[in-house]
């Protein structure tokens, strides 16, 4: 089941955005610029630098998530967002002995898909178990007899092993990640990835991203979402036809996230 948490963000990134921003435009120094600053101006800076589209300052604030229960299909896209950082669980080092994995929502619906995908889960499982022993047993041998103790023969042969096996485990396999991005960044994944075209589980885990950031900095994602939230859409003949629907759904879920902020 997917799972999101927001680790850590930069200390008050509006006004982190807001106090480099000014930088450009003023010959004071930073601390005279913070010294004026406060929640209200900071706010009001950020959204002149959006209709500005100077985005260059905006990339000095950072977001850290943990996310889980997602598959290897939706790391495989996620990565794509080449400006961020990854750290991701590791099918060398760790042996999957009862993997779990994502059922598609579909899958999930019909109960015959359903009954051939578990069945084919439980099957690749069994099949990487079997390659996974096969090859650490002959890696165990081959280590032993260059004068490794069994221990360590053992210990070098599952990473071995492990190296080799995964090749045989699905894209619905679960996997755990840890992922860092500027605001910029951000923009630009949740204009692409809340879109109705996009993926539904990478849709899913972008709409949860939103949730946890959209309080903590409203003014620098109040009009993020889908590219339709903040201007037209971007799909053009491949469009969903909902933009007005997606921008009252994000207009809804800024309100309810933060209320006083949420009402513009």
């Amino acid at each position: 089941m997917l799972n999101v948490k927001l680790l850590a963000h930069t200390p008050e990134p509006e006004r982190v955005v807001a106090a480099a921003a000014r930088l450009c435009y003023s010959a004071a120094g930073v601390d005279a610029l913070l010294e004026k600053s406060t929640p209200e101006k900071d706010a009001k800076f950020v959204r002149m630098l959006a209709g500005l589209g100077h985005a260059s300052p905006i990339e000095h604030a950072s977001f850290t998530f943990a996310i889980e229960g997602v598959s290897r299909s939706l790391l495989a896209q996620i990565t794509r967002h080449r400006i961020a950082s990854y750290s991701v669980q590791s099918q060398r080092y760790v042996r999957l002995d009862d993997f779990h994995f994502v059922i598609p929502p579909e899958v999930e619906a019909d109960p015959a898909a359903k009954a051939a995908f578990l069945k084919a889960m439980e099957e690749e499982g069994q099949h990487y178990l079997n390659i996974a022993a096969a090859l650490q047993e002959k890696h165990r041998k081959e280590l032993m007899a260059q004068g490794l103790s069994e221990q360590e023969a053992d210990k070098k042969a599952e990473k071995l092993a492990n190296e080799d096996a995964r090749f045989v485990l699905p894209n619905a396999c679960e996997t755990k990640m840890v992922v860092t991005m500027n605001a910029r960044s951000l923009q630009n994944f949740f204009r692409v990835r809340c879109c109705n075209r996009a993926q539904w589980e990478i849709r899913a885990l972008a709409e949860e991203m939103y949730k946890l950031v959209y309080p903590v900095a409203p003014a620098l994602f109040e009009n993020m979402g889908p590219g339709c939230v903040c201007g037209g859409c971007t799909e053009g003949k491949m469009s969903c036809g909902k933009a007005s629907e997606m921008r009252a759904k994000y207009q809804a879920l800024r309100r309810e996230l933060v209320p006083e902020e949420g009402q513009g």
